[in-house]
């Protein structure tokens, strides 16, 4: 901490009132995320809502529900992925079946905010500036923490209003149960904000954190059909699915979600009232005493390495398992001709086993799409920073230097996609070929994802963050888009509608060749944006 800070009264947090200021860091930090919080949260809701319609086509009589919930309480592998059913109406079907993700992807918004909020203001220096002001020591932290409840409750809003056509109890426990994951998960990312020096750590801890009850979740969900299991009780996703919405809410489960985000909340408070600013409980291990990073490449692997295996794990775990449970989901379609035309219609019309195959690896492609963007604007984030100044300062060009990061964000991509394939081929044993060309196939997508946000950073520095809402409508378009028979037109504004579907299909070059060719004319332009432009501190 510097003296100027320390004179400042930082460390004493402001004296009497550690919340000073409190108000006005919230409405900033709702002005700077007025962009990404309607994003995520509309994803998110579409997500839900979507899904109500869907299942009532593909499961519109009471005779086909009950068919469906006997044949998840026989097939572990499902369960695993999506949870027990508990009831067979058309709101206890939507919350099977998109709940858990939704509490995710809920827990992610929910990370991001409170992390960009406190740690990401502290190392960028910004956190110092505000300091000097009339802000007390605990503002920051609090402020993140009202815009992720913010975000909750609109999220949670528009799941009820959404679904309470099926049974307001239903889709009120529904709502606040994905706003319960959210809000624990972001005093989670709070109590990491702590912890580490670094934003990235931050938010790779937290990850870590939900990767680990997603796991725990889809371990207790396999052994068991009723959600009773050891390891789905100390998940808090486990916590989502027994709340039990439109099958006998039990709204007792909400305690677990407020008392556990008041616990950590404390934690975070009481952690936050320990250190001195821009310091942390978990510092950052100190390099050797003489550099050994001779290039720009090597200097961004070292920085964006954690991320890229963490994402090759989770790819191939995923890939394992989506391979695993291949079988019993061509069981679970059966004879529903609805669900058999969604599934060709996301895979394409081979059979019903590669056709699902093909419609998994084109999720994963999808969400391979999030990586990429993250890679890239580590660009940002290292130029926003201010750290990138001094590395330039150096014999090293802005080319040579974006290069490194851009090497390491396409270059990744395909580690994990290959990752994926193997991944496939182990969990659904064999034709490890096919699996490893449908998994390589969706790359030339990928990169045109990546490309823009190249051509954002590059021409538009400030709009940057636009790339993940990018993202997030291609992520909603290749979810819902084949669910809801979106028109040709309309899917295709997706590079990932280009794509031939593998394995299965006929291999076509030219969509791939011209997709490469796209992400390269973006990625040219954006770099030529970049070696033209001012650097951006703020």
């Amino acid at each position: 901490m510097t003296a100027t800070a320390t004179a400042l009264g930082v460390r004493s947090g402001g004296g009497s009132r550690p919340l000073a200021g409190t108000g006005t860091l919230l409405r900033f930090a709702l002005r700077r995320d007025r962009l990404m919080i309607p994003v995520w949260v509309a994803v998110n809701a579409l997500m839900v809502l979507s899904m109500r319609n869907t299942l009532r086509g593909l499961y519109g009589t009471a005779a086909e529900r009950a068919g469906l919930v006997r044949q998840m309480e026989t097939n572990s592998s499902l369960r695993a992925m999506v949870g027990p059913v508990f009831g067979d109406s058309p709101g206890a079907l939507t919350a099977w079946r998109v709940g858990v993700y939704a509490g995710a992807l809920a827990a992610v918004t929910c990370l991001l905010i409170v992390v960009r909020h406190t740690r990401d203001e502290e190392e960028s220096g910004r956190q110092e500036l505000i300091a000097s002001g009339i802000v007390g020591r605990r503002a920051p932290l609090t402020a993140a923490l009202l815009t992720a409840a913010i975000t909750c409750a609109a999220l949670a809003l528009l799941v009820t209003a959404g679904l309470a056509g099926h049974g307001a109890a239903g889709a009120l426990a529904l709502g606040l149960g994905i706003a319960g994951v959210g809000m624990l998960f972001a005093t989670t990312a709070a109590i990491a904000a702590q912890l580490t020096q670094s934003a990235r750590a931050a938010r790779g801890l937290t990850a870590a954190v939900l990767g680990a009850a997603f796991v725990l979740r889809a371990a207790g969900d396999s052994a068991t059909d009723d959600g009773s299991s050891v390891p789905t009780w100390l998940s808090p996703l486990g916590w989502l699915e027994n709340l039990r919405p439109f099958a006998g809410e039990r709204w007792w489960v909400l305690l677990l979600f407020a008392g556990a985000a008041l616990l950590q909340g404390a934690v975070a408070y009481a952690l936050a009232g320990r250190r001195d600013l821009g310091m942390s409980f978990l510092p950052a291990r100190p390099g050797p005493a003489a550099g050994r990073l001779g290039t720009a490449t090597a200097l961004a692997w070292r920085l964006q390495r954690g991320a890229v295996v963490g994402w090759s794990i989770g790819f191939l775990l995923a890939g394992v398992v989506y391979g695993a449970m291949t079988e019993g989901a061509a069981d679970l379609v059966g004879d529903n001709a609805d669900a058999r035309r969604i599934i060709e219609r996301m895979g394409g019309q081979a059979g019903l086993t590669d056709a699902f195959l093909s419609a998994m690896t084109g999720m994963l492609g999808l969400v391979a799409a999030l990586y990429i963007v993250a890679s890239v604007l580590r660009l940002h984030g290292e130029e926003t920073s201010g750290r990138a100044e001094p590395v330039l300062a150096n014999a090293v060009g802005r080319l040579r230097w974006a290069a490194g990061h851009l090497a390491v964000a396409f270059g990744g991509t395909v580690l994990i996609m290959l990752l994926a394939g193997l991944g496939f081929a182990v969990g659904h044993g064999g034709r490890v070929g096919p699996l490893l060309g449908a998994c390589l196939a969706q790359v030339p997508a990928v990169w045109v994802i990546g490309a823009v946000a190249v051509l954002l950073h590059g021409l538009l520095p400030r709009a940057a963050v636009a790339a993940w809402a990018v993202a997030g409508a291609v992520l909603l378009l290749g979810w819902v888009g084949p669910a809801l028979d979106a028109p040709r037109a309309v899917l295709d504004l997706s590079p990932f509608g280009h794509l031939p579907k593998l394995p299965g299909g006929q291999m076509e070059w030219t969509p791939l060749l011209l997709l490469t060719a796209l992400a390269a004319a973006l990625v040219t332009a954006g770099l030529a944006g970049l070696r033209r432009r001012d650097l951006v501190t703020s």
